[in-house]
């Protein structure tokens, strides 16, 4: 079974953008994740050639502001990598096309179920707002928020 992204995915993930947007993310952030520290490859051999070929463009665009360890070390839900997507979309520095952002998102949610979803444990879930305060804390030098 192949999956499928929809409008709806899309849609969620320009709404997350506004999330993270009002908590002062930034794409060009100081903070290191525990999945910056882990592999930024995937071996993609076996995957469908469209999957192959939306792989690349993820390598291409995403390696623009962020590892790429952070992507292939986290695992979600499909609607929350449409979510995601949609947020890298609003957020990035240079234009990010539609058709772009569809290879890219089809490749997370396929990379999800083929490859993360046999062994979630040796991956790391998406962080809590009170997980980034942290990690923000700490890049910026000063105590964590009590």
């Amino acid at each position: 079974m192949r999956p499928r992204t929809t409008l709806f995915q899309v849609a969620l993930a320009l709404t997350a953008f506004t999330f993270l947007v009002a908590y002062g993310w930034s794409p060009k952030s100081r903070i290191v994740l525990p999945q910056d520290k882990g592999p930024e490859k995937v071996d993609v051999a076996d995957y469908p050639q469209e999957l192959q070929d939306a792989y690349k463009t993820f390598r291409r665009v995403c390696s623009r502001c962020h590892t790429l360890a952070r992507p292939i070390n986290t695992t979600m839900r499909p609607d929350y990598w449409a979510r995601y997507v949609g947020i890298m979309v609003d957020k990035s520095p240079e234009p990010i096309s539609a058709q772009d952002a569809l290879q890219i998102t089809q490749f997370l949610i396929y990379d999800q179920q083929i490859r993360k979803d046999k062994d979630p444990a040796a991956l790391f879930p998406p962080l809590t707002e009170e997980d980034l305060q942290k990690l923000r804390d700490q890049a910026q030098g000063s105590a964590p928020k009590s």
